[in-house]
């Protein structure tokens, strides 16, 4: 797959490029519905599968005290978008003009100048241009102008509820992971460097890896089974997201005991996914009550990850490691 960091500042022309454009925060299972018709559409075509999308993302441009929780930092957004089958990834950098352009000067100036689209699919909610006024009919008019040809995908709907980066965004931030991955297609993951931590954990029996995570959408507070993604290696772990009030910590943080793993992980970038809120975070009247609670906790994993659901129809089946 083929990035291009700055669309506005490259020559660069792909084949009969089958476009879509979004943040694609998450990757989840609607907008896996609109790249399908993507992927497909290009391959048709003999062409490309490209997704253009926006750094930083608009909502963060506008309100930078207010900006969203993201569910993807961008690493993790990237390969989501290659295993889904896209060719190239075509970074707009939204700058003040970008925002200010209208949707008559985006199409000409970004989708066909840019891109050089021969084919646009969009969601059922997609709007661009300033102000959002461009939407599905403005863009399909202007299709048949700069002949090129507009598909739109409908919603997907999971339980009842319609898909969306928003809706999983509430789920991960209220500690129900196992709806989130239900709505994503697999289970939520942070990517972040492991940092220096206060060695506590260690002092206790059960040296944790502190992460700095990437994007903000971090789940409720809670002990978590899951695992870390380390060198290709999926290792099960405890994690726990709060403030670690029986040690007095301060600030929020996420942590993990990685079961049977004694590396030095220092700086190392790992993936943290979570299978399965435990409990919810609590204070302990001594360290030898932690101790003994993070002792049933890491039990709690084991058994946990003995088994895995299948986030398509939320069945539980045996694990198969």
């Amino acid at each position: 797959m083929k990035i291009i960091e700055n669309i506005r500042e490259t020559e660069f022309a792909f084949p009969h490029t089958v476009l879509t454009i979004g943040s694609f925060d998450g990757v989840h299972r609607g907008h896996r519905r609109v790249l399908d018709d993507v992927v497909h559409l290009a391959r048709e075509r003999n062409g490309t599968a490209a997704v253009l999308t926006m750094r930083p993302h608009p909502r963060e441009f506008f309100s930078p005290d207010h900006a969203p929780n993201l569910l993807t930092c961008d690493r993790k957004k990237t390969q989501l978008l290659k295993e889904a089958g896209v060719d190239a990834v075509l970074l707009l950098q939204f700058t003040a003009e970008v925002a200010n352009l209208d949707r008559a000067a985006f199409v000409d100036h970004i989708i066909r100048r840019c891109c050089h689209a021969e084919a646009v699919v969009v969601g059922h909610d997609f709007r661009f241009g300033r102000d959002a006024l461009g939407d599905f009919e403005f863009l399909q008019s202007l299709g048949q102008v700069y002949d090129f040809v507009v598909h739109q995908v409908p919603p997907l709907y999971v339980q009842g509820e319609r898909v969306s980066s928003t809706l999983i965004r509430e789920q991960v931030l209220q500690g129900d992971i196992e709806k989130a991955a239900l709505l994503l297609g697999r289970k939520y993951s942070l990517v972040g460097r492991v940092v220096a931590g206060r060695g506590i954990g260690t002092e206790l029996g059960f040296p944790t890896a502190n992460i700095e995570p990437r994007h903000s959408a971090v789940p409720a507070q809670g002990v978590y089974a899951g695992e870390a993604l380390v060198n290709g290696q999926r290792i099960p772990a405890a994690i726990n997201v709060g403030i670690a009030p029986t040690i007095r910590q301060k600030d929020l943080v996420v942590e993990a005991f990685l079961l049977d793993f004694d590396q030095n992980l220092r700086d190392a970038e790992i993936e943290i996914v979570f299978h399965r809120r435990l409990r919810s975070e609590k204070k302990f009247p001594t360290h030898a009550a932690l101790t003994e609670q993070i002792a049933h906790d890491v039990e709690a994993v084991r058994a946990c990850l003995a088994r895995r659901e299948d986030p398509e129809t939320g069945k539980e089946a045996l694990c198969d490691t």
